[in-house]
């Protein structure tokens, strides 16, 4: 019988219109602008370098004026081609394929970190906490975002028995393959166990029912959903839930620009050659490619690599 485990499964918007289809066309102005005011809440007024794990097309990148280089990390390629497209290639944005259980970054790398819309994907969200806790310096902050099973409609169905599962219940349920809705606690205790201090957290989308929606202006939601979210110390009761936390006990961060490692191996120190980064240790070759880094697939061996 083998030892090797088993790869985690990953979500992956390859070739997706999403950022057409669900945010553009598809409604969620409301939800777009409530969660640029938490984003403003949260987020510390500049840095160095922030790390932006599941940035799909870019949506939120502008929101992060005041670092000097943010990093975009998406499985998908072809949505990090749709944000290069949008956000260009000015040496401000670097762009990274790479899965987020194997990052690619050596420790102490950035000094801020946000996933947004993104730990509902993933199977193992400790996991990649700790990844995630691994490329911050001590002090910074990282912002995320969670799906939440303890939201009012899971309750009021559940109550009115129309569910099966116990909103209250800290298991993780998985409503649709790679798709989850995580207990606030649970989340937290995941964040205090990968050595994050959990400092503020904010409820968002209080008002997200198609009949008020299709009523009330746009305007008035946010606004009225900015008020809203300063419960969220009390209690989180809304399908969106923002959390800043902040790392404490982490090496001290790296000098000069990007340090790379190899998810291969985990060796550090890539140098660059034509094709992207060569790793020394294990050989493996990383493309860079119309200022793309992709650290999902190695090249294959051959002339030049």
């Amino acid at each position: 019988m083998s030892s090797e485990k088993a790869p985690i499964p990953v979500c992956d918007y390859e070739g997706s219109d999403y950022q057409q289809s669900f945010w553009d066309q598809g409604g969620r102005e409301y939800e777009d602008r409530a969660e640029a005011v938490a984003l403003r809440r949260l987020l510390p007024q500049g840095g160095l370098r922030l790390l932006e794990i599941g940035a799909g097309a870019g949506r939120n990148t502008p929101r992060y004026r005041g670092f000097e280089q943010i990093v975009l990390l998406d499985y998908s390629r072809t949505q990090l081609e749709q944000a290069r497209n949008r956000l260009g290639l000015n040496g401000r944005f670097v762009y990274v394929v790479a899965d987020v259980y194997r990052m690619p970054f050596d420790i102490g790398l950035f000094d801020a970190a946000t996933m947004i819309r993104t730990l509902h994907h993933l199977a193992e969200p400790a996991r990649a906490l700790e990844q995630t806790r691994r490329t911050l310096v001590s002090g910074a902050v990282f912002i995320l975002e969670f799906a939440n099973k303890r939201n009012l409609k899971a309750i009021l169905r559940w109550l009115g028995r129309r569910q099966d599962w116990n909103p209250f219940k800290r298991e993780t349920v998985e409503f649709a393959p790679l798709n989850f809705d995580f207990h606030p606690v649970q989340v937290r205790t995941w964040l205090r166990a990968a050595g994050f201090e959990i400092e503020r957290q904010l409820t968002v989308s209080h008002l997200r029912l198609g009949l008020l929606k299709r009523t009330l202006p746009v305007g008035l939601l946010v606004a009225l959903d900015s008020l809203l979210q300063l419960t969220g110390g009390v209690w989180q009761v809304t399908p969106s839930v923002f959390v800043r936390s902040r790392v404490t006990g982490v090496p001290e961060p790296v000098a000069g620009g990007m340090h790379w490692r190899c998810p291969n191996c985990l060796a550090t120190g890539l140098p660059e050659i034509p094709a992207g980064l060569k790793c020394l240790n294990c050989g493996k070759t990383w493309s860079f490619q119309d200022g793309i880094y992709n650290f999902k697939e190695p090249l294959p061996n051959g002339p030049g690599i």
